[in-house]
């Protein structure tokens, strides 16, 4: 396995992506790695309560500190970031990229006010923006387009792991040992991945999935925001995406503090509930989403996108009604079913982009793809619940947090789902060489 930095050159004469075993532990390597960036991304949301009270914060720098805080600086770190990876050794950036963000995680457990904790997360965040774009990247060199869904939904399966494993370890540390140490015990594994990675991973060629050749090829930036700008499907794929990232995100971030405020339950058994829900449930609907895609993509490739728009509508419903009840263990139940809803359109979404654009972008498109994420949904979403409960804390008190998520979350799934649907019916025109 070559060091070089070219993009091209490293696995031509012995390609160890022809043996279905390597390919499979590739792709379940970079799965860890995105479970990694998911565990050290939320595992501040179970401890929040904690560290509101310890560094005697309000909501909305709670909203700032998981949300627009930390997306800022992972898309502005992420587009160049990926523009690097379009061009130079994608498993090298992904190695050291995990080494920064689990330092940073391991050394938010030192922190003793807002100002150095803000300074963690984004260091977090600057190192997470290096995970996700070269390795959409390399899957969609070492896995077909009609294989692609499947494989880049079970990548995605990590965001779910990682919250599994982030909110069950986090709720226990967390109440047994304190939130500071649940920092230390979560980041510090993550810098032997880092390792491991650069041992045993190799960079696949680039085109290699569709037996091109793109060499030297240079697109510039511009040819990108052109594909976003003038293409309908990839901007109602981005547009769709981003909106519904407010709900997502903004259920990720509050769950934990408006099941603790307006239920009175314990880190440790919320972060039970959370794990199975969020983390076990949603797993299985984001892997379900991606496979089920490249079945009916057969059909029509429309159910890429119509897939996710029909989760969207069922979510919105469902969350108002969690956040309606007073029934606690009602509330808890019915969290499993938007949580197996939330992730289909991440699996299926890069893959309707990555089919419509030329290999040495998709590094690209992918960050920029999150970069619509996290800058409109994780950016917006936690801080503008954050910022609306806080508003109407004087007159709702505890119960503010519930009213806020009612308004906000509900209503951008619903929105999305109109975009979903749109770029399922022009993926299905295209499909039929009607567009």
């Amino acid at each position: 396995m070559s060091d070089s930095n070219n993009g091209n050159s490293e696995v031509e004469a012995d390609n160890p992506y022809e043996n279905k075993r390597y390919r499979g532990y590739v792709l379940f390597i970079l799965t860890v790695v995105y479970a990694f960036n998911f565990i050290d991304r939320q595992l501040i949301s179970i401890l929040q309560e904690s560290i509101k009270n310890d560094l005697n914060l309000s909501d909305t720098q709670l909203g700032l500190l998981t949300g627009f805080a930390f997306a800022v600086f992972y898309v502005t770190a992420g587009i160049p970031i990926a523009r690097w990876s379009d061009r130079a050794n994608r498993r090298n950036i992904i190695a050291m990229a995990v080494g920064v963000w689990s330092a940073m995680t391991a050394v938010s457990g030192a922190c003793t006010n807002y100002v150095q904790m803000l300074m963690a997360r984004i260091g977090v965040g600057i190192g997470e923006a290096g995970g996700t774009p070269p390795a959409h990247s390399m899957i969609s060199d070492i896995y077909p387009e009609e294989k692609r869904g499947t494989a880049l939904s079970i990548y995605s399966v990590g965001i779910n792991v990682g919250i599994m494993f982030g909110f069950f370890f986090g709720g226990i540390i967390n109440e047994y040992f304190g939130w500071r140490m649940a920092f230390v015990i979560v980041g510090l594994p993550g810098i032997l991945i880092a390792i491991l990675i650069r041992m045993t991973v190799a960079e696949p060629m680039r085109g290699m999935s569709e037996k091109i050749k793109t060499k030297d090829e240079h697109i510039p930036f511009s040819g990108v925001l052109k594909e976003m700008l003038y293409n309908p499907i990839i901007r109602n794929v981005m547009v769709g995406s981003a909106i519904f990232g407010i709900a997502g995100y903004g259920a990720f971030n509050w769950l934990a503090p408006f099941y603790i405020r307006s239920h009175s339950v314990g880190t440790a058994e919320l972060g039970l509930w959370l794990s199975l829900s969020i983390g076990l449930f949603g797993g299985i609907g984001t892997f379900t989403a991606g496979l089920l895609a490249d079945k009916l993509g057969q059909i029509s490739k429309g159910w890429y996108m119509w897939i996710p728009a029909f989760s969207a509508v069922l979510i919105g419903p469902m969350y108002y009604i969690i956040f309606t009840t007073t029934n606690t263990s009602l509330a808890l139940w019915l969290n499993f079913v938007p949580s197996f809803l939330l992730a289909t359109y991440i699996g299926t979404g890069v893959a309707v982009l990555h089919s419509n654009v030329s290999p040495s972008m998709r590094a690209t498109i992918s960050a920029m793809f999150y970069f619509m994420i996290n800058i409109i949904g994780l950016g917006l979403g936690p801080t503008m619940i954050g910022m609306l409960s806080d508003y109407l804390a004087p007159e709702l008190g505890a119960e503010s947090l519930r009213t806020a998520m009612i308004y906000i979350i509900p209503t951008a799934s619903l929105w999305a789902a109109i975009h979903f649907f749109q770029a399922g019916r022009l993926l299905h025109k295209k499909d039929r060489g009607q567009a």
